[in-house]
């Protein structure tokens, strides 16, 4: 066969692009990132064929591409989100631990989001929903790309409403009178009820949990409406308050052994059924929606807790502990991942390439036609090959910070290379039996294979030939990446708290209620907050 004359070459070029080059108003492509929250691999139907509450996810999966090696940066919220917006490890972005709600500080300043990105390119952003990576002053989504923003500042277990949902252990609702009637409780927020904000304002406190989706839903579906009638494309962020507890059944049975987690399941995923038809109304083939989770199941929750799916981490459960959320075990951080993208992502198809959270980042960069920003290293990949279907190019390497089960937050803990995955340091979080797995420390690392082993259960054996063979390549990556950190551009995140930092609709009022009073509004400029709230 001969070789294709320039010319040629050239043509199929120009059809390659235009096969890809992203369509839309302004020749730039609309973008939904949906983030669901402590969701695990096998809450997907797609995934685990014992799940049945996810039909409209399940349909996504069959009209895109369903990723089953997919990976959240981190396996706890702040830094999961931290690294989402970054492209960057916590120990490059500073955020390794979760922010309180009397964080002074958040994501560091001089890290560049996601939305600052696109707002520049021309963008309309909009964040919905769990923030979680500051609220006080510069740090609130406002001032970090973002120009406009509905939900709660940190997750929703943190603050007190009338109407607790389901919770282990469970929660008093939000006292109502003085001080006599408030009741303290371990793992729960008493004292303050949880704020609900529009851009600045909180518009609401406590937040009614009951009603949060269809909000949620309905602010969405205007967002993008509002984007599209301006001729602007647009990147809505979603980050669900699902499936984090404490859960609530939209239409209570009157049984009580009713499936709690299922009810709420199955709410979030008509949720996202309605975001894709507010997307397809809007032009079908502009935007394309990436919906994924930021860590595994709350494990310690029990039957509140989502479905790991074969990621049991069973050597890590012999030995006491959860193997899910805050661990580096593939229950903490493997997560369901599906692309919608009419015309350019491939419908009903499996990838089993190596990807992240990270990549998000600079995959959306790339196709909006904007640039990274400078002076600085990226841990996520422009993967957009991969959703084409063109390529199964993947991360070589990807490494798994430590978030909270065992070591020093934030330490990486775990590579993966290939099929391999070694241990440095083990441990395991809460357990729903109350046990908690030891830190361990590996050396040289523990190995698993996961084609062979995907429920971690029995390392390579140090003596044979296969251990022998892969260790000095995992040492060598392992080297080179805490080489690469050490050079970085690193950022350090401020958590200082300080009482004045908490939200607060009307402090003269028992939790903070606003009782109809006017909301209470943020003032970026001086950092400071209006008299009407908490000082």
């Amino acid at each position: 066969m001969g070789t294709p004359s320039p010319r040629a070459v050239l043509v199929l070029a120009v059809v390659l692009v235009g096969l890809w080059a992203p369509r839309g108003g302004y020749g730039q492509p609309n973008f939904i990132v949906i983030l669901a929250d402590d969701v695990g691999w096998g809450d997907l139907g797609a995934n685990w064929a014992e799940t049945k509450e996810t039909p409209h996810l399940d349909q996504l999966a069959a009209e895109g591409t369903r990723f089953v090696d997919f990976h959240s940066a981190a396996s706890t919220c702040s830094p999961s989100r931290a690294s989402l917006l970054t492209g960057r490890l916590g120990v490059r972005n500073g955020v390794t631990h979760n922010f309180a709600i009397t964080s002074v500080g958040g994501l560091p300043l001089n890290e560049t989001t996601l939305a600052e990105v696109l707002q520049e390119a021309g963008y309309s952003t909009g964040a919905i929903g769990k923030w979680h990576l500051g609220h006080h002053g510069r740090h609130h989504p406002n001032s970090r790309g973002f120009d406009y923003y509905f939900g709660i500042p940190y997750s929703h277990d943190m603050g007190c409403t009338d109407t607790p949902g389901y919770n282990l252990p469970p929660c008093p609702p939000c006292p109502r009178h003085g001080t006599a009637a408030r009741v303290a409780r371990k793992d729960c927020y008493t004292e303050v009820a949880l704020p609900l904000f529009e851009n600045v304002t909180i518009v609401q406190q406590p937040v009614a949990l009951g009603s949060l989706a269809t909000r949620y839903a309905e602010e969405a579906a205007r967002f993008i409406r509002r984007a599209s009638e301006n001729g602007r494309p647009f990147f809505l962020y979603l980050a669900l308050a699902h499936m984090h507890v404490p859960l609530w059944d939209p239409q209570p049975a009157p049984d009580s052994g009713s499936d709690i987690y299922g009810a709420s399941l199955s709410e979030m995923d008509a949720l996202v059924g309605r975001i894709k038809q507010a997307a397809d109304s809007h032009g079908k083939g502009n935007t394309l929606l990436w919906f994924t989770g930021d860590n595994g199941p709350w494990a310690q929750k029990c039957e509140l807790a989502g479905r790991l799916g074969p990621f049991v981490g069973a050597w890590q459960r012999q030995r006491g502990g959860s193997s899910a959320k805050q661990t580096t075990w593939e229950g903490g951080h493997r997560v369901p991942a599906v692309v919608y993208w009419p015309g350019h992502v491939p419908a009903k198809r499996t990838s089993r390439a190596l990807l992240s959270t990270l990549d998000i980042f600079p995959t959306l960069v790339a196709l909006a036609g904007a640039a990274l920003p400078p002076n600085r290293r990226f841990d996520g990949l422009d993967v957009s090959p991969v959703l084409f279907g063109w390529s199964d190019e993947r991360h070589k390497v990807l490494l798994h910070p430590n978030s909270g089960a065992a070591g020093k937050v934030g330490e990486i803990e775990a590579l993966r290379l290939a099929q391999y995955k070694a241990f440095y340091t083990t441990g395991g979080a809460m357990a729903c039996d109350g046990s908690t797995g030891p830190a361990e420390h590996h050396q040289p690392p523990l190995i698993f294979n996961l084609d062979r082993d995907i429920q971690e259960q029995e390392p390579l054996d140090v003596a044979s030939r296969e251990y022998q063979a892969v260790l000095p390549m995992i040492s060598r990556a392992y080297a080179q990446a805490l080489e690469d950190i050490a050079a970085d551009n690193v950022s350090v995140a401020d958590y200082s708290k300080d009482p004045a930092a908490i939200p607060c609709c009307n402090a003269q009022h028992v939790a903070c209620r606003c009782h109809g009073a006017p909301a209470a509004t943020l003032d970026f400029h001086t950092e400071r907050r209006t008299t009407r709230l908490c000082l």
